[in-house]
């Protein structure tokens, strides 16, 4: 709810073409009003109280929310609503400027009169009749929640134009706002307010009898209307006209001869349609404001949304005495938008939560949407239940229309008319007679329309997509066919989405991500005992690169599993199966762990491919063969993979293949410890893959071009270039961010992690670590969630906190191994080992430095053995300690590892200064530095400028004595 900002005077303001009148809480454009949310106009108030002056964002935090407490994103996301609101920056107008870190201002010129009348007076002329008459309201609603701007707007409309329909569909509160409007202009009309209830006649010409009725006429029976016009053509009066939908034609036509004959008679009419006649002026009333599915969605934030406020008020209406909590907040924002913010069904719903709780009533709407659940027993009969209103909606269609409405009940969210015309015409419906019922259906409510990707969409909403798919589906015959069309509709789209979407690829993603839901429904309903088998195995198949692009790796895996599972002997071998097997390989992988099931699948794809002569899968499944094994800590088995790709893309006429093998060979050499063929391979990749064309080297999402970036990255500071390496390490993810990939994006940030840590950036290492958890989270990336709490206890280690650190590394290690995820185990051991030797656990720690060395000389992951060495020499004697660290030199220089080799040759020269060898120390440590010709700002070089300054005075003063 709003702060409500009390004006600190009542005078109005003008600025451009608007004028805002704080004591009516108005703002007007050109005389007409400004639809402006309460929080966007108290923030105007205060902004302009104080034009030219900064005001700071804490300043407008504890002015338009003085009891509440919110973050700085609800002051810019209300910042960014009034800057729409006043096309802030269109035709170089400009109102408010952000001032860097200290707030806002605004500079518009500012001019200050009298204001308006709070309402504006109707004049009464002299000859007219004023013969005061009963009202007839009802009474107001007890507490109208959200709707303080539809109130404003709607009674300056009355007032300004007479005849005003507010439009919406059954239940989202249209009769409650004409009510209250009606009751605000009581003053206006004294006595002269008269509410016309049309729901009780199902005879439209009795429309004008029950107008005659409610004024206290007596007229004639056959014809009352001349009767009823010359009545009211003498009287200022306000008419409210509540559910006009049914007999709209009689109802329209009355209307417009009163507004034509009887110029001080303002209307307002409610009504599922418009009624399309001479000077009306529709005012569509939408739902309630729901909150948005976000995991941020907090109690405290839970109230900035009215159908929120409605629902908890209701609640505790009924009984629940219950303060929300965090997680009753996403519970409550969980109702209100699978309830599409009608107020009438959220009344319903809150009224179950005193008996059945929270969660059982969310429950319980999963289940039914409670179609048939009862409100107040004093309501009218068609507003009792929820079915009771859509089947009053329902009854007033003409038989094709509803027909067409019973058919689209089978698109979940949103669909578009192309799209609605193949699925809902038939021989007995043609595809004309679809779009003129899509247009009458919108016209009514019954669809409401939006835009997405570009197009102009339509959805039914929950609670009428229910109760039409339950009249749908008790005809089987007709059921079957329509979700068999549905099914083949979305295969179509996904698999030639040129057909639909000529215009860019982007724009066939854009749709079909906005149409999972209607995915989703298409699988479970062919792969359902009353589907069809051959549709849904396409189906999955197709629908396997959508899960893949946008990262639902759970959900990939379980319809390819099925899929696989449903297939005869005889459908086998083909361009499907391999398809099915190479997404099922790798959402596994990348979920479940490193299993024989990965790489059974990854096999039976490659085995198909080579079978049909697919060059191009082929190194496609070699790619992700690579990652499999390189995963599983097999990193000969993984360089064999990308030299088997490298082959095989030499053949090829393609440059984007060549890119991927290069990515493949460079990933492998630079974690086996070459690495100058490692920075090669990097920039071949590089080279071959522009970022204009970075398409062509994504795999399912997956992009090779940022894996060879992220490789190049760490491959420069092993080198000595450390302000190169972050550079590299900064584009990746950037790049990988702006690709809305969760794994790739996963991916380049705990590669950059590694940069950061090898920098000695820890506040940059923790906030790409958090970055990363979040999305791995997010999108149910296991093995990454335990990379991640490992990662979190080497800063801690990093940070002096080893006894904290050191069992977050091990239960990280544990559930790593648990599912064959080897690919960071060196990285984290040495972590660990490192923690061990700060709570002097020596010996445990030298027994897993041992092991780890053994384990990669073994395997051929060379990368990080100069850093093993080194840390191993600090448990040794001095003698062996010596020749240890002098061996950790020898195989930094083999791997061109410039930054292992400066780490080698500090502890070095501290060992030998220890032992007074001052000069020795210093020509160990002097002629590796020296090399460096950039990062001087990095921990290392930082620690080596330092302990050389050290040795070399040492020296001076050894030979001055």
């Amino acid at each position: 709810m709003s702060a409500r900002v009390a004006p600190s005077s009542s005078t109005a303001v003008a600025f451009g073409p608007y004028v805002l009148e704080p004591r009516q809480r108005l703002l007007t454009r050109n005389g007409e009003p400004v639809e402006l949310g309460g929080r966007a106009l108290d923030l105007l108030m205060v902004l302009i109280e104080r034009a030219n002056e900064t005001v700071s964002k804490r300043e407008l935090l504890a002015a338009v929310w003085p009891d509440v407490v919110v973050s700085e994103e609800s002051l810019r996301f209300h910042m960014k609503t009034l800057r729409g609101a006043l096309a802030d920056g269109d035709d170089e107008a400009r109102y408010i400027t952000t001032q860097v870190g200290r707030g806002y201002c605004f500079v518009a010129p500012v001019r200050r009169h009298e204001p308006a009348p709070s309402i504006p007076e109707v004049r009464e002329p002299a000859p007219l009749a004023t013969t005061p008459l009963r009202s007839s309201l009802p009474v107001r609603s007890r507490r109208m929640l959200g709707r303080e701007q539809d109130s404003r707007l709607l009674l300056s409309h009355v007032l300004a134009d007479r005849c005003v329909t507010v439009v919406g569909p059954g239940g989202v509160g249209k009769t409650t706002l004409a009510v209250a409007v009606a009751h605000d202009l009581e003053s206006t009309f004294p006595g002269q307010v008269y509410f016309i209830d049309l729901s009780a006649f199902r005879n439209a010409a009795l429309t004008s009898t029950a107008l005659a009725s409610v004024l206290g006429m007596s007229v004639p029976t056959d014809d009352p209307t001349p009767s009823v016009l010359a009545f009211l053509r003498t009287r200022r009066m306000l008419l409210v006209f509540d559910n006009c939908e049914h007999v709209i034609d009689d109802a329209a036509r009355l209307i417009e001869s009163i507004v034509h004959s009887a110029p001080e008679v303002h209307v307002i009419a409610t009504s599922r349609e418009a009624l399309r006649i001479d000077g009306e002026r529709i005012y569509p009333l939408e739902p309630l404001q729901a909150p948005p599915d976000s995991p941020e969605l907090s109690a405290g934030t839970l109230m900035h949304y009215s159908a929120a406020q409605l629902f908890i008020d209701r609640a505790n209406a009924g009984g629940w005495r219950h303060t929300p909590s965090d997680a009753d907040a996403r519970i409550i924002g969980r109702i209100c938008r699978k309830l599409d913010g009608l107020a009438l069904a959220i009344e319903f719903a809150a009224g179950r939560v005193a008996t059945f709780g929270l969660g059982q009533t969310a429950s319980l709407l999963d289940e039914t949407l409670g179609l048939a659940w009862s409100g107040r027993r004093t309501a009218r009969p068609r507003q009792q239940t929820l079915e009771a209103t859509l089947s009053w909606s329902c009854a007033l269609l003409p038989p094709i229309e509803l027909r067409v409405l019973y058919r689209l009940s089978i698109f979940v969210g949103h669909f578009c008319l192309e799209v609605a015309q193949v699925v809902a015409a038939d021989d007995e419906v043609d595809a004309r007679s679809v779009i003129a019922a899509v247009e009458a259906l919108h016209a009514k409510s019954l669809l409401s329309l939006s835009s997405y990707a570009g197009r102009t969409t339509y959805r039914l909403m929950e609670t009428t997509r229910a109760y039409c798919m339950e009249r749908l589906q008790a005809d089987e015959r007709e059921h079957h066919e329509l979700a068999l069309r549905h099914a083949r509709l979305f295969q179509r789209l996904l698999e030639y989405p040129e057909s639909c979407f000529k215009e860019d690829a982007q724009s066939w993603r854009s749709y079909l991500a906005e149409n999972l839901s209607n995915v989703r429904a298409a699988l479970e309903w062919a792969f359902s005992p009353r589907g069809h088998a051959p549709t849904a195995i396409s189906l999955a198949r197709v629908a396997s690169r959508l899960f893949l692009e946008l990262s639902l790796l759970t959900e990939c895996r379980r319809w390819c599993e099925r899929a696989i599972a449903s297939m005869a002997d005889s459908q086998r071998g083909d361009a499907t199966e391999h398809e099915l097997q190479a997404a099922y390989g790798l959402s596994v992988t990348f979920t479940l762990g490193n299993s024989d099931t990965a790489r059974i699948a990854f096999e039976r794809a490659l085995a198909i491919a080579t079978a049909l002569h697919d060059a191009r899968n082929q190194v496609r499944m070699l790619a992700r063969l690579h990652i499999f094994h390189e995963r599983l800590g097999d990193f000969a088995g993984s360089l064999a993979k990308a030299r088997q790709a490298a082959q095989i893309a030499a053949e090829l006429a393609q440059p984007e293949q060549r890119a991927v093998a290069s990515s493949l060979l460079a990933v492998s050499f630079h974690l086996m410890g070459d690495q100058a063929r490692a920075r090669t391979e990097s920039e071949a990749a590089l080279a071959l893959s522009a970022p204009s064309e970075r398409w062509q080297t994504i795999d399912a999402g997956f992009d090779h071009r940022n894996r060879s970036l992220i490789t190049l990255a760490r491959t420069l500071w092993l080198q000595g270039l450390p302000d190169q390496a972050r550079a590299r390490a900064a584009a990746a993810v950037s790049e990988a961010a702006g690709l809305d990939h969760p794994v790739t994006h996963c991916i380049a940030l705990i590669w950059a992690v590694s940069v950061d840590l090898w920098t000695g950036d820890l506040e940059q290492a923790e906030r790409h670590i958090d970055e990363f958890i979040a999305e791995a989270e997010i999108h149910s990336l296991s093995p990454y969630l335990a990379v991640g709490m490992g990662i979190k206890g080497e800063l801690a280690i990093r940070r002096g906190q080893a006894e904290s650190g050191v069992p977050a590394l091990r239960e990280c290690l544990r559930r790593l191994h648990a599912v064959r995820y080897e690919l960071l185990t060196t990285h984290l051991n040495l972590s660990l080992a490192e923690g061990l030797i700060a709570i002097q656990r020596s010996a445990e720690a030298r027994e897993l430095i041992d092991s780890t060395i053994a384990h990669n000389e073994a395997s051929g992951e060379l990368i990080a053995l100069p850093e093993l060495l080194r840390v191993k020499a600090s448990l040794l004697d001095d003698g062996a300690a010596e020749e240890t660290l002098r061996n950790a030199l020898e195989h930094s220089r083999r791997q061109h590892s410039m930054s292992w080799e400066l780490r080698s040759a500090m502890d070095l020269a501290r060992l030998l200064a220890k032992q007074t060898r001052v000069g020795a120390a210093h020509e160990a440590l002097a002629p590796v530095f020296a090399k460096f010709t950039e990062g001087f700002d990095t921990a290392d070089l930082r620690a080596a400028r330092l302990l050389l300054d050290q040795l070399s005075a040492n020296v001076t003063r050894a030979e001055k004595r």
